[in-house]
């Protein structure tokens, strides 16, 4: 095996290990709540930080890395990038402590391991970038986009099935991953990088970037979280705050750079056309595909498969299940849409893939709730199959098209805006469905409770939140039961045997949530649709194939744009 087949290895698991850890706590949360000993229903906050702090903390640390990386070396970060998730993968499969305690330090321990992991993502696309050459390198950035994209999926199947066994067994999975990772990358990588020796670290930079995505994504956050009487906090004076602040340092951030000596986010390299459009492509890719994750899991865990017949506690593992093709298709189209563009250039491939995905997006809007599961399942593999064929040429033109010392920053800039997407795009989906849920589902409730000959229990059953709804379907619970259970003994005792089976059974609750479910959904998917058209668009518009060895002329401007 040749040296950069073996960088090649080393990139590959980091990639993989570090996307199945953005999505495996999805499909484990029940057990991994009921490990510590807590109600994820009355614990919205401890559930979001859980599945959006890890996104959250590495969109805020890659481009700083990258620049990092440019200055100090890509492999020396690498490798402490291993180092710090390995140690903190140990640290999560030994959370010691139960109930709140032990929520804030599975919290805190994914922070850390959020650090190690946008170290090696900084650095995977330029590492690669450097020991490939130029007419291989779509065929290798193809093979570690596969791996990062299909990752989140791999990761829902593999947090189902450790739940079963232990809950630890989540975190502890990431353990001879990253052991194997930082024996690779301590041993077999060398360090070929041209660093920036003469470059500074952006102190006021950093502080800019940092302070406003962080304020801008938390406020996404708690605007999730139900607030006073209100189903989201939206309103809460706090969210409107950190918005506010995050939008206004964020918006500062292109001013600052213009003025430091060093700045760690290059805008100059947005005057490259095929680095600006391959980017902005990259930026809407990523906010069409973070959300729709979950719009599809809560399709099957709370409506599809109670409906076939699944248990409320065995959805979060079918939900994994069912959703392979995705990524199957991706796994078949990375490598070859990669290998392609090393011959053709990547911006027809690149532009298809995001012309395939729009069509599936307008095609799921059309499914009903109980749609025939061939259907489904070929859809959601033309959807793998369209961000297969785009990621691996867009990210090799990207990474073509800028000098060799800038890789690193590069790099991190195309995950940065990625992850950043990727979030966001969480908060935008769910923002549109708990809106919608809250409108219709108190009457949805009140019908499908009269047509049962249950109209008295109406005033009791109202009082389910939109986001309790939302949030059951996603980790597999019937939110009935729990009501239910929290109703004083005689008010059940006072149900029909006949209505009491009704209510907690898998196919009441489903169909009830699917008419006030649906109607934000096909809104979310049609939402999906546009922002992958628009993508679309801006892929044709990258030019055609370009490398920046072979472009003397623009590299000599971009050196004097940057007063070199």
């Amino acid at each position: 095996m040749e040296n950069k087949w073996i960088v090649m290895l080393t990139v590959v698991v980091a990639s993989l290990i570090g996307s199945i850890n953005m999505s495996i706590m999805l499909i484990a949360l029940p057990a991994i709540f009921n490990g510590i000993q807590i109600n994820p229903l009355n614990s919205f906050q401890y559930l979001l930080w859980m599945i959006m702090g890890y996104s959250l903390l590495t969109a805020t640390l890659l481009l700083s890395f990258g620049r990092l990386s440019d200055i100090h070396g890509r492999v020396k970060m690498f490798r402490l990038g291993f180092l710090i998730f390995t140690a903190a993968s140990v640290l999560l499969s030994l959370t010691p402590s139960t109930g709140d305690a032990g929520a804030l330090e599975i919290i805190a321990f994914r922070m850390i391991q959020a650090v190690g992991a946008a170290l090696f993502m900084a650095n995977s696309a330029a590492i690669l970038t450097d020991v490939f050459p130029s007419n291989e390198l779509g065929k290798a950035l193809g093979i570690n986009t596969v791996a990062a994209m299909s990752g989140s999926f791999i990761g829902l199947v593999l947090g189902g099935i450790l739940a079963i066994l232990n809950w630890r067994y989540v975190f502890l999975v990431s353990v001879p991953f990253g052991v194997i990772g930082t024996f690779l990358s301590y041993y077999k990588l060398k360090e070929v990088s041209l660093k920036s020796v003469k470059t500074k670290i952006d102190i006021w930079g950093n502080a800019t970037f940092i302070l406003g995505i962080t304020l801008l994504l938390i406020g996404i956050t708690y605007g999730l979280l139900p607030y006073g009487s209100d189903p989201m906090g939206w309103s809460n004076p706090w969210v409107i705050i950190s918005m506010i602040l995050g939008v206004l340092a964020l918006i500062s951030f292109p001013f600052v750079e213009q003025r430091v000596e060093d700045p760690m986010f290059r805008f100059d390299l947005f005057k490259i056309r095929m680095f600006r459009y391959g980017n902005l492509a990259g930026l809407l890719s990523a906010l069409g595909r973070g959300g729709m994750m979950f719009l599809l899991i809560i399709l099957l865990q709370g409506i599809w498969l109670p409906l076939h017949g699944y248990s409320y506690e065995s959805t979060p593992f079918w939900a994994g299940i069912y959703i392979l093709p995705l990524t199957i298709g991706m796994s078949i189209m990375g490598p070859i849409s990669g290998i392609l563009s090393d011959k053709y250039g990547s911006r027809l491939i690149a532009t298809t893939g995001m012309v395939v995905c729009t069509i599936t997006f307008l095609l799921l809007a059309a499914l009903p709730y109980n749609f025939n599961y061939w259907e489904f399942g070929l859809l959601v593999f033309f959807m793998g199959v369209g961000n297969g064929i785009f990621g691996s040429p867009n990210n090799a033109s990207i990474m073509k098209s800028v000098p060799p010392n800038e890789r690193g920053v590069a790099s991190g800039m195309i995950y940065t805006l990625m992850n950043t997407g990727f979030t966001v795009s969480m908060g935008l989906f769910f923002t549109v469905l708990i809106v919608g849920i809250t409108q219709r589902f108190p009457a949805e409730m009140t019908s499908s409770l009269v047509s049962i000959g249950a109209s008295n229990l109406a005033p009791l059953l109202n009082n389910i939140p939109a986001t309790s709804a939302l949030f059951s379907a996603l980790l597999g619970y019937n939110p009935i039961g729990s009501i239910l259970a929290s109703l004083p003994a005689p008010a059940v005792a006072n149900i029909p045997p006949a209505t009491l089976s009704t209510l907690t059974g898998t196919t009441w609750f489903p169909t009830t949530f699917a008419t006030a479910f649906m109607p934000s959904l096909q809104i979310s998917f049609y939402v999906g649709a546009l922002l992958t058209g628009t993508a679309a668009v801006l892929s044709a518009l990258r030019g055609d194939k370009y490398s920046h060895e072979n472009d003397g002329v623009k590299v000599e401007n971009l050196e004097k744009s940057k007063g070199k």
